[in-house]
């Protein structure tokens, strides 16, 4: 009876953690994306 619950907390841990990363890379992204987009967009106006 010990194991189940440490696995369900081993489980909501890294559920947490995935939701935590996957919201920090999609931040990244969206910053890398904005910027990449604003340097690409400058050359081809001209």
């Amino acid at each position: 009876m010990n194991r189940k619950p440490d696995m369900i907390w081993v489980l909501v841990f890294l559920f947490g953690l995935g939701v935590v990363t996957t919201g920090y890379a999609e931040s990244l992204w969206e910053r890398k994306l904005d910027t990449n987009y604003e340097v690409s967009v400058i050359p081809q106006q001209r």
